[in-house]
């Protein structure tokens, strides 16, 4: 069971870097001018993007799956994959333009740029405490039917 519960603890994980993200990280960001909001955007965001959060979530769920043999796992790491199209055709636009951006440039428009980006990472954001890894889901008891 520990494929099981190496699942658990990387979907808590990366659910609490998306919290952080949203209700810390991106509003201390918005009490700058627009141009240091830009500025510190830009590298927290290109570090963030290589985060294998997803990939890596469902590389663990397969493999608990296949462990286990629970179901739930499967399902797990299954919908882990409807957060792409969101991340691909909701926010790949905004990011592309927030990054194409120049520091000196920024102003009004980027700022509700970054504005509207925080609403979009949002949603991805309250994906996942409905996702079934987690001890809340009602998933839980295809992979723990202890609880």
């Amino acid at each position: 069971m520990l494929a099981g519960n190496l699942a658990f603890m990387v979907a808590a994980l990366f659910t609490g870097a998306a919290f952080y993200v949203n209700f810390a990280e991106q509003p201390a960001r918005l009490g700058l001018d627009d141009r240091a909001l830009l500025t510190q955007w830009k590298p927290a965001f290109k570090t963030r993007i290589c985060n294998p959060g997803s990939p890596c979530n469902r590389r663990v769920r397969s493999v608990a799956w296949r462990l286990t043999g629970r179901i739930g796992f499967l399902i797990g790491a299954t919908l882990l994959l409807a957060n792409w199209p969101w991340t691909i055709f909701g926010m790949m636009p905004t990011n592309k333009a927030l990054m194409a951006t120049e520091t000196h440039e920024a102003g009004p428009a980027s700022r509700a740029l970054l504005v509207k980006w925080n609403r979009l990472h949002s949603v991805r954001q309250r994906w996942v405490p409905r996702d079934p890894g987690l001890p809340d889901s009602p998933l839980v008891r295809l992979t723990h039917p202890h609880k």
